[in-house]
């Protein structure tokens, strides 16, 4: 294997492993929340209704998180990052984690209520905060599948 500085477009993009991710206690509680706050929406009622066979739910849980992380976390994030006003924070966040989080909350609304998809803001900053803090996009493809995940299985189904 040859070792040596990565290609530029590969640590834009997050294309890279996160090996320190297994004992990141800050990536476990993020993992945790997404079913717990799902959970707890299906036990009040908030839950929109869904029907959705196997392949359906695979689509939803895997194939459009990668897709969606790629894009956003990936190129959006990434590019945003190389500017010297993405770098720009307030607090734990940049503006490009910020803006890349409205743009995935604003593409929610082509399928989902305004609610909704508003409503994905927060997760989409979480998402852009482990890419950041780990360089990777395998921590926000893995919270985006599992918060997917929890969605789709904790809620409602269309006959309840």
């Amino acid at each position: 294997m040859i070792e040596g500085p990565r290609p530029r477009l590969t640590t834009e993009l997050g294309l890279m492993s996160s090996p320190g991710l297994a004992r990141d206690a800050q990536f476990w509680v993020a993992l945790a929340a997404g079913p717990l706050v799902w959970g707890a929406l299906r036990l009040l009622g908030l839950l929109p209704p869904r029907d959705a066979d196997l392949l359906v739910l695979a689509q939803l849980i895997l194939l459009r998180p990668l897709v969606e992380e790629f894009v956003f976390r990936g190129a959006v994030q990434g590019w945003a990052l190389g500017t010297s006003w993405g770098r720009c924070k307030v607090g734990p966040l940049t503006a490009a984690n910020s803006v890349t989080a409205i743009a995935f909350a604003a593409s929610h609304t082509l399928t989902q209520t305004p609610a909704w998809a508003a409503a994905v803001l927060l997760p989409g900053l979480v998402f852009g905060y482990f890419r950041e803090r780990t360089g990777s996009l395998l921590a926000p493809f893995l919270l985006h599948a599992g918060y997917n995940a929890g969605f789709f299985l904790l809620g409602p189904s269309a006959g309840s």
